[in-house]
């Protein structure tokens, strides 16, 4: 087995300030990462040199003041906000599954009490039915109409957003919103429908409940 950083159960990557740092572990990358001689180094250097691009470090930088300053107190939805306002995000957009147009509609008009001009569009914009794009007919008992992710990136790219939010996209279907939005995204709902959109909630059970999993 190849193992990697998800194998391990030391983190001694993650050093705490005045702390003795912790053994890698013997499969642990880190130490490679910053030997010349070692293949992964120039992968590092590559990385690294990306943070040098103003756009990305103004990014990064942002990211990092939104966890420091309100660690452990801002909701998903107010650290998405206060991300927006340090890169300058003043224009929204939401894809939403449309499942989930109830919770949007809320975020939206969150969104817009706090300042933002705020745009979004439904998966299921366009009523295109599934076998127009080769989808099994037999999909079509949840539904004869596809999602369509990519409709909705250039929807919101022809809105010129400034950041695009995820609100309950299936999986795959966000992958191509990825994909095809010229805007940053982020990710404010992920969907599980079993959990009530929870699904880190498999994880903390997989060992009792939803051992079913391993």
């Amino acid at each position: 087995m190849n193992q990697s950083c998800i194998d391990c159960g030391v983190i001694a990557c993650n050093r705490k300030n005045g702390v003795e740092p912790k053994p890698f572990p013997a499969f642990c990358p880190t130490p490679g990462l910053h030997e010349e001689m070692d293949p992964s180094s120039e992968v590092f250097e590559a990385a690294m040199k990306e943070y040098e691009d103003p756009q990305v470090k103004r990014i990064m930088v942002a990211a990092a003041e939104v966890e420091f300053e309100h660690y452990c107190k801002y909701t998903r939805v107010e650290e998405v906000m206060e991300f927006a306002r340090k890169i300058g995000a003043k224009k929204l957009g939401i894809a939403t599954c449309a499942g989930l147009i109830r919770e949007s509609r809320m975020l939206a008009r969150i969104l817009r009490a706090n300042g933002f001009e705020v745009v979004g569009f439904s998966c299921k914009m366009g009523s295109v039915e599934k076998h127009t794009v080769g989808i099994p007919d037999s999909c079509e008992q949840i539904g004869c109409c596809m999602c369509n992710p990519i409709l909705q990136a250039k929807m919101l790219n022809a809105q010129q957003t400034d950041l695009n939010l995820v609100v309950g996209l299936c999986v795959g279907h966000d992958s191509l919103f990825m994909r095809y939005s010229e805007a940053l995204v982020t990710t404010v709902v992920t969907k599980d429908r079993v959990l009530g959109h929870n699904p880190a909630a498999a994880l903390y059970t997989a060992e009792s409940y939803y051992k079913k999993l391993l």
